[in-house]
């Protein structure tokens, strides 16, 4: 290597360990050296190398071919100077580094297909295929793969590379290739490697059933259902599965051996020939075929199957058949984008499902990916369908299996059940609609402006002239164009419509106004219904009735019922713009926090009582036994009060303890203004709310595992937070609070750092001290405003929702829990509540049913009701404890066209018109201590 001026001395301060690796050919080592330090910090090329499967699918049309291969290829780029101290290596008489590109450095993949492709890039693929030093020359006939050798052989002697005679091959009909034979006939695998599944001994663990399914993976697209074969030995590599090999195990094994020993010969594709794509699903997964009809007969391009997942094995027949089709026109993309295809199944229903008209959902996501692609679909019986149907089917591993059985017998039963229902008879489903006999259909539908001009329409038997539908109403031209699929069952008309799913006619009860209210109160509030969503719903409506716009009706009748929105939440809810409380210097304003209550420690403490500072973020935290207001204002008082100084604002939730006669007493004493959280909205004080999660992961690490010891791991913590930079501010709050950083005990070990100020204790200090604190509390406010505005740019990308005004009807966000009461099976959601007044930017004083209890909200709490319910019929009455207003009864309001007559809805019942509406009291309720304005100002004035 020396002579041959591959390396030379080197006294580089890197240095990387030999590895020697036998060569394919022969008992020759190569030399290589271990460079996985040096890889680790290099920056990666990221030049893609040929995909192989796409390099083996261009030699098509060729029967000629030539093989070239370079002496030590990597050898033959150099290094430039710099970079040749990088590649130094260690060896018995001393360091050396390379000359030129070494294998085993990250890089020199890319670098070398770089080299080769700029070298060859003005012949064609179509002519020469390059990956890496392997260079494959093919042609269609003898004088053109001569030329095309020709060409390549003289761009290869301009650059300067050598190549190696004994691994060249010339003008061959057949010949290696990327570890596959290539030759006039198709593509095929190697028998060597073959052989080396075929001798695999049983993988005894998972490393070695890794290193079996890696080399079996790489001839994978000969083999037909691949992954349906191999699926016991993917399950056995997933995380949660222990390695016990199983009699499935040994026959996949066996069965994946003994496909790839037969595996066939593969054609490559031909652009001018017509596609063909086999599919098939079944329990398992799905398979397909890829395959050409040429002069010698349908020849097959490539195999594709996959294992589904336990989502998609419960999927229905139709949809796990269009999924197949979906996945493999996906895996296929490269050969059919661009180029008119069949499509042949033995599910006939996948036929019309392609042109279907009304498709939601995931079959409309599935056949919107496949609206780029031409094709036409074709059915084929399964007795013809064994190449895909094959693929997509894997026999139980066990003669005789009882689970097997059972299924097939379950299955058959479903079977009979399913072909002996025609869905001739809507009538059961109309059922649903209480009070209405199916004989009084007719009369309701001659009641109605739509529909009475299509009864004389499809009873006379002929479809109308468009001059006689011009003057009809949008409804009656809307079932014009549908009147082929509509008939007279029993004297009531109903209308044909096929099931997505199986593809079964059903016939539809075309539904008057004055019935569409009960059929939707039918099949979504009635008993037995669930209240279920928009699509449910309206799946479960399509299954016996018809009208205009259902799907709107739906919309409304769900976003209008009471019950679903207790319980599940409005759909619109609001979320308010981001405020911010700014501050400006050192105790400017203070929050304070509770936490626990956690084990209770030696010292006998159970809570942590925490405050910070807005504008330094200095923490304190104070173990206390219990959290009664005397020991909160006590460990105040004593701790940062009186080392700190009164803060001006200091900000709590609605806790006791801070509400509390004491607690407002110690603020009146010091001077400091006390504000407060609105109810259910811990973000107004964010910041101790995030320091209070940093805290508890901090004392979980350092804790014991018996835990009464939290308490003595407080001061390490607060010390490490003090210490540390914060990202708003870009400094440490001990620089802030106290002008100078702590002394942490990295300190002992590499010196305390050189003092800033550089003057003894003194006035001089001291001036020069606050010139420092000036200087860095000017730096933070920058900072701080800097991520004020960007914190508020973020969090309003989300912001949505309107402002309400007084006098608007809302719901409002209460998840209350109640002493022997489920709170999962309590409403979570009260309404419909009155706003009344406008508080602030986003807070409202809003009224609460029943009762008119008064509170103040923030308005991520609100909601816009969109019910029927009044404010006097809610908020003026005296309900019992058993009435739940908040369930009012869903639907359109009284005046709708589809509520019945001569009725009034209130709160779920009817009442007669001449009921007066009842009157809020006139006496004053004076409200409870907490419910307050959350600004308790001593000077009187309660600004926000």
């Amino acid at each position: 290597m020396v002579r041959g001026g591959i390396i030379e001395p080197s006294d580089s301060p890197w240095a990387s360990g030999v590895v020697m690796v036998k060569k394919k050919t022969g008992p020759k080592m190569r030399f290589c050296v271990d460079y996985r330090p040096l890889n680790g910090v290099t920056k990666k090329d990221s030049y893609p190398l040929p995909r192989i499967d796409e390099s083996l699918d261009l030699v098509s049309g060729s029967s000629w071919f030539s093989s070239l291969d370079l002496r030590s290829g990597y050898w033959q780029v150099p290094l430039s100077p710099e970079a040749r101290p990088k590649t130094a290596f260690c060896t018995g008489r001393g360091l050396w580094q390379f000359r030129v590109l070494s294998f085993g450095l990250c890089n020199a993949p890319a670098t070398f297909e770089r080299l080769m492709e700029k070298v060859l890039a003005s012949i064609p693929r179509q002519e020469c295929l390059v990956y890496l030093d392997d260079i494959l020359v093919h042609g269609g006939s003898f004088k053109a793969a001569l030329e095309s050798l020709r060409k390549v052989l003289q761009r290869i002697a301009a650059a300067g590379l050598k190549l190696h005679p004994d691994k060249c091959c010339f003008m061959r009909r057949e010949l290696e290739f990327l570890g596959h034979r290539i030759g006039s006939e198709g593509i095929s695998t190697l028998e060597e490697k073959v052989q080396a599944v075929r001798d695999w001994p049983t993988p005894t663990t998972l490393r070695d059933l890794k290193s079996f399914l890696g080399l079996a993976s790489y001839y994978r697209r000969f083999v037909r259902g691949f992954s349906c074969i191999a699926a016991p030995l993917f399950h056995l590599q997933k995380k949660d599965c222990d390695f016990v090999w199983t009699q499935e195990c040994e026959q996949a094994f066996s069965s994946l051996k003994k496909a790839l020993t037969n595996s066939p010969i593969l054609t490559p594709p031909d652009p001018k020939l017509p596609f063909i794509l086999d599919t098939d699903a079944s329990d398992v997964g799905m398979g397909a075929v890829l395959s050409q009809m040429g002069s010698a007969g349908e020849r097959v391009v490539a195999y594709f199957s996959k294992t589904f997942s336990k989502a998609e094995r419960r999927y229905c027949v139709t949809r796990r058949e269009l999924l197949a089709v979906v996945k493999a026109i996906g895996h296929f993309r490269y050969y059919l984008c661009g180029l008119p295809f069949t499509v042949r199944t033995d599910h006939s229903a996948l036929q019309w499902l392609m042109t279907f008209k009304e498709p939601e959902g995931q079959i409309a996501r599935w056949l919107e990916e496949l609206a780029s692609f031409s094709f036409t679909v074709e059915h084929r019986p399964g007795s013809r369908h064994a190449n895909a149907d094959a693929m997509s089917r894997r026999p139980c591993a066990l003669a005789g299996c009882q689970y097997c059985e059972k299924r097939e017998a379950r299955e058959a039963v479903i079977s009979r059940e399913e072909q002996s229902h025609t869905g001739e008879s809507s009538w059961p489903v109309c059922r649903l609609v209480q009070g209405v006999d199916p004989t009084e259909w007719r009369a309701h539908q001659e009641q109605d402006v739509d529909l009475q001009p299509v009864l004389q329409w499809v009873e006379a038997g002929r479809k109308p002239e468009w001059g006689e539908v011009a003057g009809c109403s949008p409804g009656s031209k809307g079932l014009f164009e549908k009147f082929d699929a509509l008939r007279l069952k029993d004297g009531v008309l109903q209308r044909a419509w096929k099931e997505p799913a199986t593809g079964e006619e059903r016939w539809q009860v075309v539904v008057p106004r004055t019935l569409r209210n009960s059929v939707l109160q039918g099949c979504h509030g009635a008993a037995g219904s669930g209240h279920f969503g928009v699509s449910k719903t309206l799946r479960r409506i399509r299954q016996g009735f018809y009208w205009g716009q259902l799907r709107r009706d739906v919309e409304d009748f769900c976003r209008r019922c009471d019950i679903c929105t207790a319980h599940k939440g409005p759909p619109d809810r609001s979320r308010a713009e981001l405020q911010q409380l700014a501050a400006g210097a050192p105790m400017e304003r203070v929050a304070v926090d509770i936490m626990g209550p956690f084990p209770r420690t030696n010292r006998g403490n159970r809570f942590v009582l925490v405050a910070m500072d807005y504008f330094t973020k200095w923490p304190e935290a104070y173990a206390i036994p219990d959290q009664e207001a005397v020991t909160v204002a006590d460990a105040l008082v004593e701790g940062m009060f009186s080392r700190f100084g009164a803060a001006e604002v200091i900000h709590s939730d609605q806790g006791r303890n801070f509400e509390s006669a004491v607690f407002s007493a110690m603020c009146e004493r010091l001077g400091m203004r006390k504000t407060r959280t609105t109810p259910l909205h811990p973000q107004s004080d964010g910041l101790v709310e995030r320091f209070n999660r940093t805290l508890v992961k901090q004392l979980a690490i350092l804790t014991s595992a018996h835990q009464s010891d939290w308490d003595e791991h407080l001061p390490l913590v607060l010390m490490a937070y003090r210490s540390a930079v914060q990202d708003s501010t870009l400094c440490t709050p001990a620089l802030l609070m106290l002008g100078r950083e702590l002394r942490t005990p990295a300190e002992m070990s590499f010196g305390k750092p050189p003092d800033a100020l550089g003057a003894p204790p003194g006035p001089e200090y001291a001036r020069k001290l606050q010139d420092r604190m000036d200087t860095a509390h000017a730096f933070a406010r920058n900072q701080l405003e800097k991520a004020g505005i960007r914190q508020k740019r973020n969090y309003d990308l989300r912001a949505k929702g309107k402002d309400f005004k007084a006098g608007d009807l809302v719901w409002v966000y209460n998840p209350k829990r109640k002493k022997g009461r489920c709170p999962k099976l309590d409403c979570q959601w009260v309404g419909p509540c009155e706003v009344l007044e406008k508080l602030g930017e986003v807070v409202y004083r809003v009224e609460l049913p029943p009762g008119g209890r008064r509170v103040t909200l923030h308005r991520d709490r609100l909601a816009p009701y969109r019910g029927d319910a009044r404010p006097q019929q809610y908020f003026g009455r005296s309900l019992p404890p058993s009435a739940t207003p908040t369930l009012a009864r869903a639907g359109p309001p009284a005046n709708s066209p589809h509520a019945p007559p001569q009725q009034q809805v209130v709160s779920g019942h009817h009442m007669a018109p001449s009921v007066p509406a009842p009157r809020r009291p006139r006496r004053l309720r004076r409200p409870p201590p907490h419910l307050r304005d959350f600004v308790c100002d001593p000077t009187g004035r309660g600004t926000l």
